[in-house]
């Protein structure tokens, strides 16, 4: 790890556990970004609004942003933002997963969301541990008149089981390049759109490994579609086991499946902690010496 992504990471990581958000303003080139809103401008215009009084009938998105750009994997790999990540969920799981990549255009009209915490969608116990990082990342500019989204400070962690937010909400204002990450724990939603411009973004999430992912990634990406990824992205989005024996195919990492494997029966291959390892050697040993 380069020592100045590292340095860069933990500080960003202190300030996101500590505030429940934090915004990087240079996080790629604004030329990436418009480059990125290009490949997805057809598929935003063919997306029908949502339906129903969260997701907003004059809202519209779509997911699967790695099969839309060949720009998304910049975004989803970000170095710096992966190492925030990790040290974030790292204390919880053994590795992280990609849960989502979904755009966002809200339009003019569009009322302020619903305020809400993404961690509600898992039934966890709530203060004590964080299953999720989001990144928003805006396409084109962030205004409070054009739905900026809002963010609660100090409504994470332990603030997310007070019955009311102690602090006032703001409008995250960022250009195109701008990264805004926010725990899973951090109360926020899409300010309301009061201008004639469409709102546009992304939103990349980054839960713990062992849950179940807001996208269904391996319906998003299926086996033909991952062999065309790098190893380090197709392992993100789910072709990798979360020891122990968490998410195999046929007892075996479902990586097999972007190798030559052609359906013929598997042998189960332990995916264990090293901790388990060793709980296991010594059962053998004990189990040999035992008279």
């Amino acid at each position: 790890m380069d020592p100045i992504i590292s340095d860069a990471a933990k500080r960003h990581a202190a300030d996101l556990l500590a505030k429940g958000w934090c915004l990087i303003p240079d996080a790629l080139p604004s030329a990436t970004v418009e480059a990125l809103d290009a490949d997805l401008a057809e598929t935003f215009a063919q997306t029908p609004f949502g339906q129903g009084g969260f997701y907003g009938t004059t809202t519209k998105r779509f997911g699967r942003l790695l099969i839309r750009s060949a720009h998304a994997a910049s975004l989803v790999q970000h170095r710096l933002i992966l190492d925030i990540v990790e040290r974030v969920l790292s204390p919880w799981c053994e590795c992280i997963q990609l849960n989502t990549t979904q755009a966002i255009a809200v339009h003019p009209g569009a009322a302020a969301q619903l305020p809400h915490r993404d961690q509600d969608m898992w039934r966890g116990p709530v203060g004590e541990v964080e299953y999720l990082v989001n990144v928003m990342w805006p396409l084109n500019r962030f205004t409070t008149a054009n739905g900026a989204t809002m963010i609660w400070p100090n409504s994470h962690g332990a603030g997310a089981l007070a019955a009311e937010p102690n602090q006032a909400p703001f409008a995250a204002e960022m250009a195109p390049g701008a990264a805004l990450l926010f725990l899973g724990s951090t109360l926020h939603g899409a300010g309301a759109n009061r201008t004639n411009e469409v709102r546009r973004g992304l939103v990349v999430g980054y839960a713990l490994g062992w849950l179940k992912p807001h996208e269904n990634q391996w319906l998003a990406y299926p086996p033909e579609v991952a062999r065309t990824f790098a190893p380090d992205l197709a392992a993100l989005v789910g072709y990798r086991q979360h020891r122990p024996n968490l998410g195999g195919y046929e007892g075996q990492c479902p990586s097999v499946l972007l190798g030559d494997h052609a359906g013929e029966p598997l042998g189960a291959v332990d995916a264990l902690r090293p901790d388990q390892e060793a709980m296991v050697a010594a059962h053998d040993r004990d189990r040999c010496a035992a008279p």
